[in-house]
């Protein structure tokens, strides 16, 4: 069974100030936390500042850059799963959660039964990232991401497995840069 790491990064990050692939480490952060929870083959979409996103990108990894990320984070999932045409599934994750760790991503990967899996990551019950989707989803899902809704609406009017994360991590995105004097 194959299952391809999916990282979303395209946003302008508007409400942070900056797009988030370029916000410290935190893009080749969750490229690695993908690959050492278990998936080799990783694939990043970008958009705004893509070229300079892009240097940051370690080798071995697939970029796509999506033009309608103004859109939103519906775009991205589109493009990225599209990308993505001879997996069984993609595990997607978000570049704005730098304290989610590859344990997460091992523990919602053990959920990948084949292409009709789904499955996500919860921190004390509340939905998060990452999230498996099996290949027999994608195009439903693709065709329901609009806007900064990904694949939200479809996971709630599907059955899916809720992998308790909560015990590694707050799953929190971060959408505002720490204040001055703040050290998070």
């Amino acid at each position: 069974m194959t299952v391809h790491g999916l990282l979303l990064a395209a946003g302008a990050g508007s409400r942070y100030g900056a797009p988030k692939a370029l916000v410290d480490d935190w893009l080749v952060r969750a490229l690695t936390v993908l690959a050492d929870g278990g998936c080799p083959e990783r694939t990043v979409v970008l958009g705004a500042q893509a070229e300079q996103a892009r240097v940051l990108v370690p080798e071995g990894v697939a970029v796509v850059v999506t033009g309608d990320w103004a859109q939103g984070l519906g775009a991205s999932l589109r493009d990225g799963l599209a990308a993505l045409s001879d997996s069984d599934a993609a595990l997607v994750h978000l570049v704005d959660l730098p304290d989610v760790p590859a344990a997460a991503v091992a523990r919602v990967l053990a959920a990948a039964t084949g292409p009709g899996s789904l499955a996500r990551a919860t921190y004390d019950g509340r939905p998060g990232h990452p999230v498996l989707l099996g290949h027999d989803h994608w195009a439903a899902v693709a065709a329901g991401a609009d806007g900064d809704r990904g694949a939200r609406d479809y996971l709630a009017k599907h059955p899916l497995e809720l992998v308790e994360c909560g015990d590694l991590a707050t799953g929190h995105d971060v959408d505002q840069r720490p204040a001055r004097g703040d050290h998070a």
